[in-house]
């Protein structure tokens, strides 16, 4: 019991904490059970908290928006789309209140990024196994687990693990990435200190190079995985997180190795022929036969530029409504007789569907939370210690914005409540540091 729960600093919201870190552990192989825990964690601090969570601007907005969001429902071209599109938006509000006030410190950050770490591990290996080793099925078991494993992904030859896509699994993947690297900077930075970290789950393995090499293995199982995703969006953004990292740490040296292997990948795709036929001797075909997307033939009804450009014409016809929620797909399908489920742009689907006003209100929304993050680093108004592991949240919800402009993760329950709980961990902690009040920000 204790491998998995770790103490809350207010002894009356032990129980919902308790919840929310099983549930945490739980999720990625068992998304009911463990969606089910985390949402019990939610509502029993909603009862025990019931008039601070109803003060926080934040949750006063995220009323205001659940409003809109209705009445935007009740004028909707289809509207029984778009009521059931309030199901990924509205029980998240709840949840993220919920959780935020249960999130207080840094240490409770530290905890739930190792469970989220550890619990990636069995998923990671489902996906090589799905790729190398013929493993799928469980089709018997899905009403269970929520998830069935498909023989070489899907789409074929993309690891998908157990999620639906392998789109999707790379969204995940860049979640465990870039909190991994944080913990194992934050081990590597503690090395030589008498004291060690003992808020993540590994903290019961006494030895620091020992942890380490678990963490950094991890890692490496993680960084497999989102190649073998084949995700350009993702590749992508587990570079950027490198850079993040060694950008706040000061490292030029790994900025500069990492930008000239960037600069030699992009260079074998799309660098003049001399150059261009010299680095895809180096850089494996893998790759910029990936970023080229040579060997793919698309039709055009299929290309994010001819979904974002219907999507921009939707939202000029109506700006201030929008379509209503999950409007995309039946209006898209009508147009062009292809369904696609998004148009591969969260913000432009918001604009399509929600009109200017409310997606505009949503992003205020969202950007108070991510600007009060970052002064709170800035300021320098958490303790040195924890900087670090609060950075890491900041720049992993901030890798989940950049892929949902090429992509959109947000119908998916599990990276769905994965971004609502690390936007949550942000604004909690941020709630709590005496010297802030990010109660003024939207008074």
């Amino acid at each position: 019991m204790k491998f998995i729960l770790f103490p809350h600093p207010e002894q009356r919201l032990q129980l919902p904490w308790n919840c929310l870190q099983w549930g945490v552990f739980l999720f990625p192989l068992l998304p009911t059970f463990g969606g089910i825990a985390i949402i019990l964690g939610s509502l029993l601090c909603w009862k025990r908290q019931f008039k601070s969570i109803q003060r926080n601007p934040i949750n006063q907005g995220l009323a205001i928006l659940s409003i809109l969001l209705i009445i935007i429902s009740i004028l909707a071209n289809n509207l029984l789309e778009s009521f059931l599109g309030l199901s990924n938006f509205i029980p998240y509000f709840i949840v993220f209140a919920g959780l935020s006030e249960m999130i207080q410190t840094a240490n409770q950050l530290r905890w739930l990024s190792g469970l989220m770490i550890i619990s990636a591990v069995p998923v990671g290996i489902l996906g090589l196994g799905q790729q190398y080793l013929g493993w799928s099925g469980i089709d018997l078991l899905q009403g269970i687990l929520g998830w069935s494993l498909h023989l070489n992904g899907n789409p074929p030859g993309r690891m998908s693990s157990v999620f639906m896509y392998a789109n999707i699994f790379a969204a995940y993947l860049v979640i465990i990435f870039t909190l991994a690297l944080g913990l194992i900077i934050e081990e590597w930075q503690n090395k030589n200190k008498k004291s060690d970290f003992n808020s993540h789950i590994l903290h019961f393995i006494p030895n620091n190079n020992v942890r380490i090499i678990i963490l950094s293995l991890t890692l490496l199982l993680t960084g497999i995985d989102l190649i073998l995703t084949n995700s350009r969006n993702a590749w992508g953004l587990a570079v950027l997180s490198s850079l993040a990292y060694a950008l706040y740490l000061g490292w030029w040296w790994l900025i500069l190795l990492v930008s000239t292997g960037v600069t030699a990948v992009l260079g074998s795709a799309f660098a003049p022929s001399p150059l261009r036929a010299g680095l895809r001797i180096i850089i494996p075909a893998y790759f910029w036969q990936r970023i080229t997307d040579q060997n793919f033939v698309r039709p055009v009804e299929t290309l994010r530029i001819t979904q974002w450009k219907f999507t921009l014409n939707l939202t000029q016809t109506r700006p201030f409504s929008g379509w209503g929620l999950r409007n995309f797909t039946p209006l898209y399908e009508a147009k062009m007789n292809v369904w696609l489920g998004h148009p591969h742009n969260l913000f432009l689907m918001m604009f399509a569907e929600m009109g200017i006003p409310t997606t505009l209100f949503f992003m205020l929304i969202v950007g108070v939370i991510l600007t009060q993050g970052f002064l709170v680093l800035k300021n320098t108004l958490i303790n040195p210690s924890d900087r670090l592991i609060y950075y890491s949240y900041l720049i992993t919800f901030l890798a989940l914005i950049l892929f949902n402009c090429f992509d959109v993760s947000l119908f998916d329950f599990r990276v769905n409540t994965y971004g609502w709980l690390i936007l949550s961990g942000i604004w909690g902690v941020a709630c709590t540091i005496p010297k802030t009040n990010p109660y003024k920000i939207l008074s």
